[in-house]
């Protein structure tokens, strides 16, 4: 069975990203004691290892755990062997949260909160053949069956990392004779494409990487921080889940970057993926489509949502063309209605140009898939890459096309994509700075649109990690 990974994650059976095959290990510091000798182990017939020693001596021996934190400290990647995400990172540990708040005396309960992300409601749209906007009622209604006390969508959260995203690439285009790192600038919505440059290209690519937080991880901060202040709650009371369309998103809820050491807990605690939303609907036995809707959350009192609403800019958050407008207006005067891709090798790599009088004034480009990936880092590391701008993603095809989907094994892959893009398109479009409560919580919550305002809560930062030598390793 092929892994739900990302290619960059992924070690084993792989179309899109070429690699060898290693096992993952986890470095283990062994305290010898002077005269303790040679032991052998003894395996017993429940699966147990104990050490016997010289003596005739014995002592159980623990079983070595892999955390999401090993994987990500690791300089290797994480295998194909989902076991590695199972004790943090599920649908059967949402479900002992909320089994615990059933038992919990008054006071003591967990707030739980479930942020669904927009590419997972139109998955599960297509599977029950629903409208966006009756999925994400039905979802809601779902969830707080379960136990859950609100559910959110993330394309709230995207309206925060798409105006970062525009205020940085402006800030960086100005200061691109002051840096040599300043242009092009790399998008940082991806996890598995974060993953990737950390681990196999560093230093060599991180300065480029957007430091805007992803939606998942602005979602974070809005829950944990924001949202937490308005319920009068420490971070630590509510337990925040995601819904995504994609593993890799384990991975990053799971960075250091994003832990509150003062109240020990997580952004966000747990990623659960479309296709572990269709796991925990049918252990329930409900069909999406019988359930009565329910009212949709908002994280603003001041304004209520009947609707779930989107952005413009295909299935993966809309950041070229989002970022690629403002730039134009705010760097040149220029007002761009309508945006023209161009492919170059394939579907999967286009760019898309400004030009007046002859001159390139804005180059951008959207990368999907490792292939591409590969192609634009190399070009990068020469000194050839003539973007200003790329949209990184590391799914071919994007987010809707994300490991954690829905499959359809009755209906081809290109085919059941083209459905899941039709009902995303559906969902009514905003502009990120026009959504109703965005700058509101820019005044009341940040303080203000500065760098020095929003670091901490809607940017980060990423880290090189340093490779363990290995016989296996490749260069190129």
């Amino acid at each position: 069975m092929a892994s739900p990974f990302s290619g960059a994650l992924q070690l084993t059976d792989l179309d899109d990203f070429i690699g060898p095959s290693q096992d993952c290990i986890k470095p283990v510091k062994i305290d010898k004691k002077p005269g303790s000798g040679v032991a052998k182990i003894h395996i017993e017939d429940d699966g147990s290892y104990f050490q016997v020693s010289q003596d005739g001596g014995t002592r159980k021996l623990e079983k070595a755990r892999i955390s999401l934190d090993d994987c990500l400290a690791c300089s290797g990647c994480v295998t194909s062997a989902e076991t590695v995400l199972i004790t943090q990172q599920s649908h059967e540990e949402l479900r002992k949260i909320l089994d615990a708040n059933k038992i919990a005396a008054p006071g003591q309960q967990r707030l739980v909160v479930i942020s669904v992300s927009p590419q997972s409601r139109a998955s599960l749209a297509v599977r029950f053949q629903l409208n966006p906007t009756d999925t994400a009622r039905k979802l809601t209604a779902f969830f707080k069956k379960l136990g859950a006390h609100y559910v959110f969508d993330t394309a709230f959260s995207r309206n925060f990392s798409l105006l970062e995203s525009q205020r940085e690439f402006v800030r960086r285009f100005r200061g691109q004779t002051d840096s040599k790192h300043a242009l092009p600038v790399l998008t940082s919505a991806c996890p598995g494409w974060i993953c990737y440059a950390e681990k196999t290209h560093g230093s060599a690519i991180i300065p480029y990487i957007s430091t805007a937080r992803s939606p998942q991880q602005v979602m974070g901060s809005l829950v944990k921080d924001f949202f937490a202040q308005q319920q009068r709650v420490t971070p630590d009371k509510i337990y925040h889940v995601t819904v995504m369309p994609c593993y890799d998103k384990k991975l990053e809820a799971s960075r250091p970057d994003f832990f509150h050491q003062e109240y020990q807990t997580r952004d966000v605690d747990c990623v659960i993926t479309t296709g572990e939303v269709f796991k925990l609907l049918e252990e329930e036995g409900v069909s999406l489509a019988e359930l009565e809707p329910a009212p949709l959350d908002s994280l603003c009192s001041s304004t209520s949502a009947q609707e779930p609403t989107s952005h413009r800019g295909g299935g993966s958050g809309g950041y070229l063309e989002h970022v690629f407008r403002h730039a134009a207006q705010e760097l040149f005067g220029i007002h761009v209605d309508k945006i023209t891709y161009r492919p170059l090798r394939n579907k999967d790599f286009q760019e898309v140009v400004l030009e007046s009088e002859g001159r390139i004034l804005l180059h951008f480009a959207a990368a999907y898939g490792f292939r591409n990936i590969q192609n634009l880092v190399q070009k990068l590391k020469r000194g050839r890459c003539p973007y200003h701008y790329v949209e990184v993603m590391a799914c071919p095809s994007g987010c809707l096309n994300g490991g954690g989907q829905l499959k359809a094994p009755e209906m081809p892959g290109k085919e059941l994509l083209q459905h899941v893009e039709k009902l995303y398109s559906m969902v009514r479009t905003e502009m990120p700075e026009d959504v109703p409560g965005v700058r509101e919580l820019y005044q009341h919550w940040l303080h203000g649109e500065g760098l020095e305002q929003t670091g901490s809560l809607l940017h980060t930062s990423y880290h090189e990690v340093e490779k363990a030598s290995s016989s296996l390793s490749i260069r190129w």
